[in-house]
């Protein structure tokens, strides 16, 4: 069974959903969209344009640390998407699993907003993208991180994964 522990992260239109559901198939293990915990006054929030604050996050990154957790502790795979944009949100996140492997996706401004104006459905407005960016704290090498460019295919992106998860703990991609 594989019991490891995966958090896709990023700002929004980074592709966490589509590479963190193909990691996942790929895997054979649970696929979490971290946003569906999302309380819906932190929806409402951001899909009005107003941007989240830490305080506004923390419930929400509390419920995604005990979800790691739980898995965790019963020896279970996982990978969940989740923005994780600050260190302090990653650490919270590690507190419910150490050994957390995180795979980072960033890209320049104007593909990720070209991808958020084109999907549909979503409750994040193109409005609140610079904001992301500028919370954004870039996963530092000792976090055991892969980084990946979204202009990559996302199947490119799962395979480069796939290829460099037993890689040193620590090292960037």
């Amino acid at each position: 069974m594989n019991s490891d522990i995966f958090v896709v992260m990023g700002v929004s239109g980074c592709g966490k959903s589509t590479v963190g559901a193909q990691l996942a198939e790929a895997l054979k293990l649970l696929f979490l969209e971290g946003d569906v915990l999302h309380p819906e006054c932190n929806v409402a929030r951001m899909a009005a344009g107003v941007a989240l604050s830490d305080e506004d996050r923390e419930g929400w990154l509390q419920a995604l640390a005990e979800r790691l957790q739980q898995a965790h502790a019963a020896g279970q795979g996982l990978v969940l998407s989740c923005s994780a944009l600050k260190l302090s949100y990653r650490d919270i996140l590690r507190s419910g699993a150490p050994s957390l492997h995180f795979v980072y996706l960033h890209g320049e401004y104007k593909l990720l907003a070209a991808r958020m104006a084109a999907r549909t459905g979503h409750y994040m407005p193109l409005s609140l993208l610079a904001s992301q960016l500028a919370t954004l704290e870039a996963p530092g090498s000792g976090e055991n991180v892969q980084s990946f460019d979204v202009a990559e295919r996302p199947e490119d992106i799962v395979a480069a994964v796939l290829a460099g998860r037993h890689s040193s703990a620590g090292s960037a991609s």
